[in-house]
């Protein structure tokens, strides 16, 4: 009885163990916005926040191919002739609420100069595609 008893402790341990782990981490989706300024022009360009299709944040908290994200907008913006010499950069994180309260902070700092202009790329006109690996 008392090898029955350490038995049924041991499986119940392993039952436990192996339901915990096989709990699947689904990916988090990732929000990401772009901006671009240029020393040239006194508009300064910003997307709305998407979701960026099929990404995940690597474990160092990195975006993988973030380069090519800026790049994005910044062909976007030289082929439609918007703005030239630009310089773009992507914001992106898993919380949409936390990406939100860094896109208004960071597009405060533009409208409180009365010397730039803030204008808005609507998302029909403009959205980030998953880089070719």
């Amino acid at each position: 009885m008392k090898y029955v008893k350490i038995l049924f402790a041991i499986a119940l341990v392993f039952t436990m163990c192996s339901a915990f782990s096989m709990k699947k981490d689904l990916p988090k989706p990732v929000y990401a916005f772009g901006l671009s300024a240029s020393f040239t022009d006194s508009v300064v360009y910003f997307t709305d926040i998407q979701i960026l299709d099929s990404v995940t944040v690597s474990k160092e908290g990195f975006l993988p191919h973030r380069e090519l994200y800026s790049y994005q907008l910044k062909n976007f913006l030289e082929e439609n002739q918007i703005q030239q010499n630009s310089t773009c950069m992507i914001y992106f994180s898993e919380n949409r609420k936390k990406l939100e309260k860094e896109a208004t902070k960071i597009l405060s700092k533009y409208k409180k100069s009365n010397r730039v202009t803030v204008s808005r790329i609507d998302s029909d006109k403009f959205c980030f595609t998953k880089p070719e690996e």
